[in-house]
């Protein structure tokens, strides 16, 4: 972008070789690098009459000592020196702990600028830092950066100085006017300066919003460039579907579809027409009735001459689509079940029939990938739960046709903001109502010490012929201690139920074909309670299970909680989720309320990414989600929706490259390595 700013560290005077090491182990290695290296908060020594203080937050006053400072000793070798401030009419006190030797520096009579927690109630500050005289002499604002041993925040702020100094008149805008103009964003040096050297709170939060709006832009660019890119490069096939015929099965379904499987079934059929190759997401909460909306594109595909193909995770789900899809289809077109556990003649029949072309639609886990199976005329592939596959699974798959259309169906539902971002370089449909006549999950938050009462209420419903799901504790960061809480509660449960109630117990230490086997039991009604950790399979159908009990609940996030409550509610009986939690914050009990009072995923999870941020939605490790240096996507959530607006428009209409003002706009996105080999290939 440019030269200048992509010199070495070591170029700013004073960074010598010790220093340079220090500073590239926090990411920084050129001159660029460290001006972008943004404060991760900022102190405020803003000086506020004290009626604008918050009690118990940090404030920063300015006063005259009014009192000889006293200093009285306690404990060994700790001390308190208070004195009193007039601060405006009121008298202050002022505590500092600790600072004996302070008493030699303040004189009765001395002006201070005293910064520490202010107590409305007392009128007392306890103090943290002074200094002689008015405030004038500091910046009411400092920056806080993030630090690692050997850089000191003095030293930080050194080097940043000196950056500023020789290179800051070498950033260059990369906005074009109209759109700084439209949102009136300050110029990208400017707001670089007051980032880090902000004058006041307002020019502060102007330069926020500049950062976060070209963080959020670049990042939408390069998706709409990957997403243009997907689809210009795959030419899919053109699906004609028959009408008629489609229409036909509609109407044979024992139920009516909702608006909103109306709605997301007419935008999969649109794209299936199109030349370019389906790339959508499929969100609808547990019982949204998106399998019926699958069902219905995978039979529109075969009308028009083509197989489908339906990916699970697991082979118990796999099973469970094979039992629906047949019944659903009966007559109509002829549905095969393909999984690891299938071998022998039956499997070699299997291949040999898909590759004949005599199966419409395979169902099956990742054995649906393997080099064996080959299809004759794939035009359709389904991928349920899609976070649980790699993207290599999932493009190999997408592999074994002639570019078929794929569609991604994911129960979490994922908060609109969360999913164009994790899914940018997809188009997203969404299923938020539900079918009528489905009954809401009855949710109850108890005590602890309600146990008894509980197990009680368990008990009856498995003597009305029901079962119910147990999960345990989760503790974070340890697998072994989840595992020996499961066995725990197991035995605990064991001894209370046993031999007139039969428990299973089901952990992550277990092989996958263990677990399929205790689900399986538990499904077939062999077990009365299932005790697991909370690898209870997503989508598995047990319409007998009306009871969902979850121990310590206040652990788990909304977004969890409400995955595991849709395990029960499958049937036509009334269910219930008890949540066992003793909360001790604010957070938890809040939690806990918004359980009990909604059954809708949509809400929960923009409650849940207000309380505790988009990590959770895809697990820590493989969110898949950019790490923003300004924004937050959910406070900003305004912001990104914009962004992406804009970059939409801009890719669509190609002003890239086809204006010189988005130059530098461009250069910028095109530094991206991967946008390069996808795009420019």
């Amino acid at each position: 972008m440019n030269d200048v700013l992509q010199q070495p560290i070591s170029e700013i005077k004073g960074v010598g070789e010790k220093l340079q090491s220090h500073l590239n182990e926090l990411g920084l290695f050129t001159v660029e690098d460290l001006l972008f290296y943004f404060p991760h908060r900022y102190d405020s020594y803003e000086v506020k009459p004290l009626t604008e203080l918050d009690h118990n937050e940090k404030a920063t006053i300015e006063g005259e000592i009014v009192s000889e400072p006293v200093v009285s000793y306690y404990g060994r070798k700790k001390s308190r020196l208070t004195f009193t401030l007039q601060v405006e009419h009121f008298a202050v006190k002022a505590v500092m702990f600790n600072r004996a030797f302070a008493k030699k520096q303040l004189q009765q009579g001395d002006t201070v600028t005293v910064t520490g927690k202010w107590d409305q109630q007392r009128l007392q500050v306890t103090v943290s830092q002074f200094k002689k005289g008015e405030s004038k002499s500091q910046a009411p604002i400092q920056p806080v950066y993030t630090l690692k041993e050997g850089v000191n925040m003095n030293t930080l702020r050194k080097v940043m100085t000196a950056a500023f100094g020789e290179y800051g008149g070498s950033v260059k805008e990369i906005l074009p006017e109209d759109l700084a103009l439209a949102y009136k964003l300050p110029p990208r040096r400017e707001a670089l300066q007051q980032m880090h050297y902000p004058e006041n709170r307002v020019m502060l939060k102007h330069a926020k919003r500049r950062f976060v709006y070209e963080e959020f832009l670049i990042f939408q660019l390069k998706m709409q460039l990957l997403r243009k890119h997907n689809r210009e490069s795959t030419h899919g096939i053109v699906q004609r579907y028959d009408n008629q015929k489609l229409t036909g099965f509609v109407q044979s379904l024992p139920f009516e579809l909702t608006g909103a499987q109306k709605r997301s079934l007419a935008e999969i059929l649109k794209d299936m027409k199109r030349p370019h190759r389906m790339n959508r997401l499929l969100q609808g909460d547990v019982g949204s009735g998106k399998t019926a909306v699958a069902a219905i594109a995978l039979y529109a595909s075969i009308t028009a001459g083509y197989q489908g193909a339906l990916m699970v995770p697991t082979e118990i789900l796999a099973e469970q689509h094979y039992q629906s899809l047949s019944a659903m289809f009966e007559g109509r077109a002829r549905v095969e079940l393909l999984t690891g556990s299938i071998k022998g003649k039956k499997r070699q029949e299997i291949l040999e029939a898909v590759k004949a072309e005599e199966i419409d639609i395979l169902v099956g886990t990742h054995a649906l990938i393997q080099d064996e199976v080959l299809f004759s005329h794939l035009g359709f592939v389904i991928v349920d739960e899609q976070h649980r596959f790699g993207v290599e699974q999932r493009r190999t798959l997408r592999d074994k046709g002639l570019s078929p259309d794929v569609l991604f169906m994911t129960a979490t539902p994922i908060p609109r903001t969360l999913a164009i971002t994790a899914f940018g370089d997809m188009d997203v449909s969404v299923i938020d109502e539900m079918p009528a006549g489905r009954k809401p999950v009855e949710t109850y938050w108890v005590k602890g010490e309600m146990t008894d009462r509980v197990l009680n209420f368990i008990k009856k419903e498995i003597d009305q012929g029901h079962q119910a799901y147990v999960i345990c504790p989760l503790i974070e960061e340890s697998d072994q201690l989840d595992i020996q809480n499961a066995i725990d509660l197991y035995h605990q449960l064991s001894s209370v139920f046993e031999p007139d109630i039969s428990v299973g117990l089901m952990h992550g230490r277990l092989h996958n074909d263990e677990k399929e086997e205790v689900m399986k039991e538990f499904a077939d009604n062999h077990l009365n309670i299932l005790v697991s950790t909370t690898v209870v399979e997503v989508g598995v159908n047990v319409p007998n299970a009306t009871m969902m009990v979850i121990y310590d609940a206040q652990r788990f996030g909304l977004s969890q909680l409400h995955q595991l409550r849709g395990r029960v509610g499958r049937g036509s009986d009334q269910s219930y989720c008890i949540l066992l939690a003793d909360p001790k914050g604010d957070v938890g009990k809040e939690r806990m309320r918004i359980m009990t009072e909604t059954n809708d995923g949509f809400e929960l999870s923009e409650q849940d990414l207000k309380l505790r941020g988009p990590g959770d939605f895809f697990g820590k490790k493989q969110s898949g989600l950019p790490e923003f240096k300004v924004g937050d996507m959910v406070h900003d959530y305004r912001a990104l929706e914009t962004a992406r607006k804009d970059a939409a428009e801009m890719i669509e209409e190609d002003v890239l490259d086809q204006h010189e003002s988005y130059s530098s706009l461009k250069e910028v996105v095109y530094k991206d390595k991967q946008i390069m080999e996808n795009v420019l290939d």
